[in-house]
């Protein structure tokens, strides 16, 4: 569903999204794909891959349908790792994003709904900043939590 016309001012809204992660010869990339250039919020923007979970939606199927409505691929889900919240200014709503760890269950094959995305890279941790520009660099929330999901699959230790 195309919900980024749908105002939403003054509501919480719940966004599940996907750390895609696959081991190519030995380094570790994560699936970024780009917003579509004609989308209101963040155009042209790399991005974690997901969305809104409809009311009522168990947030692990949300998200597992987000991903098959945008890139016709089916993902294993892990675990949650992070959460952080932002306000929509084009929707007027506050938003509550949960990342989980996820895998696709084939990597070929990916389609771009072109409503949606643009283009994707897999990228290593060393290649994150070709995605910076458009509002994102080293200091954006969701790059920093990118950086915290490598070093998780790298064996870092959880903070308390």
């Amino acid at each position: 569903m195309n919900d980024s016309e749908v105002p939403a001012v003054g509501k919480q809204v719940i966004v599940a999204c996907a750390f895609i992660h696959h081991n190519f010869d030995g380094v570790e990339k994560i699936f970024m794909p780009k917003r579509a250039a004609t989308k209101k919020f963040m155009p042209s923007v790399f991005e974690l891959p997901g969305g809104h979970v409809d009311f009522g939606e168990d947030i692990v199927a949300g998200l597992k349908r987000e991903i098959r409505e945008e890139f016709g691929k089916t993902i294993t889900v892990g675990n949650p790792f992070a959460a952080f919240t932002y306000h929509n200014s084009v929707k007027g709503s506050h938003s509550i994003e949960v990342v989980y760890f996820a895998q696709f269950d084939d990597i070929g094959n990916i389609k771009l709904n072109p409503k949606d995305h643009s283009e994707y890279k897999w990228l290593s941790f060393d290649e994150l900043p070709k995605v910076f520009g458009n509002g994102k660099d080293e200091t954006d929330e969701e790059i920093q939590l990118i950086k915290r999901g490598f070093a998780l699959l790298n064996g870092a230790q959880l903070k308390f």
